[in-house]
């Protein structure tokens, strides 16, 4: 298999650091919020979770690309992280199971990937001075235009992104003949979360992000879900006020990862914008109820407010993360709410906290 020469690439940092590196072979520049992912396996996951759209990503992981690609593994149509920064990219595969190599997978989708990269350096980097603005180029002649162009990107702060990564026409998942139905505002959904909840007996009705109350209600669903997904979540003033009217009825309401953020923002609690966000699959969460930690799957950027949370009325903080007491879990006391931070689908991950879809289940039976 011949691939291109692989020429110099560099990582552009906001504040002007650099980090050198080459390229695989997919010429281009691309812009993003820069982060880092823990993982050691699951990469494909990764690339294809709509949670990841306007991030480039850097893997900590030494190897990407060494078992390949599978439609099996993605959890959308496709890649969504904005590109890659890994150190050893590895252009063939072994694992029996895998029917693409990564650098094919990408260069269908354009993907700019950039390797050799001081991936240790860089991840401590920004660990010390927290996420930002980023590119990643082989237009290393272009270097004055990139950082004009960079300078210029806008944040994350403020962004709804949701609207690029959720379906554009509702449709169904699961079975049409079991038991219950849930109605689910797709945010940026990932495929194994709707394989989970499907599993539960559950047959799943998926709206587009915008999609209001009145809407999902005329699909007599017996719950409702809210999703995972890309960008800060207070601009999503539809899907909060969706949120405040399942609420208002007390129907069985769950949400994941932005769905989460979104149910603490229809309780007036608010949501900020982290140092450096929780991105692997192997964070400590204690569940308060039981007493027992977790370790689980986690990518998110923004996070509710403590403080606030723990003085609102109605709101117990249910889970929370134990390397730096962020709320990872919200439910409410008198109503039939609850909410995680985290990823419980293990797609890629643990598989720990798969016992929130049979809570989500009890909670529809038992209404």
């Amino acid at each position: 298999m011949k691939y291109k020469k692989r020429a110099k690439a560099i990582v552009l940092l906001a504040d002007g650091t650099r980090f050198e590196g080459k390229s695989i072979g997919i010429e281009g520049s691309a812009f993003g919020e820069i982060c880092f992912n823990t993982g050691m396996t699951g990469y494909q996951e990764i690339f294809t979770d709509p949670s990841y759209f306007g991030q480039l990503m850097v893997t900590t992981n030494a190897h990407i690309g060494n078992y390949g690609t599978t439609p099996v593994d993605q959890q959308s149509e496709g890649v969504k992280i904005a590109g890659l920064i890994c150190k050893n990219f590895s252009f063939e595969h072994t694992r029996p199971a895998g029917t693409q190599n990564l650098y094919d997978y990408f260069e269908a989708q354009n993907l700019v990937a950039i390797s050799d990269v001081d991936t240790r350096a860089l991840v401590s980097y920004i660990r010390e001075n927290g996420a930002m603005n980023a590119v990643i180029s082989t237009e290393v002649d272009r270097l004055d235009d990139l950082k004009e162009q960079l300078a210029s990107y806008p944040s994350m702060v403020g962004r709804e992104l949701a609207s690029a990564v959720s379906t554009k026409e509702p449709y169904f998942f699961g079975n049409p003949d079991a038991t219950h139905k849930v109605a689910a505002l797709d945010l940026g959904i990932k495929k194994s979360i709707l394989q989970n909840i499907a599993d539960q007996d559950i047959y799943i009705k998926v709206f587009p992000y915008d999609t209001d109350f009145e809407t999902m209600k005329a699909f007599a669903p017996d719950g409702y879900f809210l999703s995972n997904g890309p960008g800060d979540p207070e601009p999503l003033v539809s899907a909060q006020n969706v949120a405040k009217k399942i609420i208002e009825e007390n129907a069985p309401l769950f949400g994941i990862c932005l769905g989460h953020q979104v149910i603490a923002l229809a309780n007036g609690v608010s949501t900020f914008k982290m140092f450096n966000g929780h991105r692997g699959i192997n964070h400590p969460v204690l569940h308060h109820v039981t007493g027992k930690g977790e370790i689980t799957s986690q990518n998110h950027g923004f996070a509710v407010n403590r403080e606030e949370a723990e003085a609102h009325a109605d709101l117990e903080i249910t889970h929370t993360h134990l390397n730096d007491n962020t709320v990872a879990g919200l439910k409410m006391k008198s109503k039939n709410c609850f909410s995680v931070q985290y990823h419980p689908e293990a797609a890629p991950g643990p598989n720990d906290a798969k016992y929130l879809f049979k809570t989500f289940k009890q909670n529809i039976t038992n209404n």
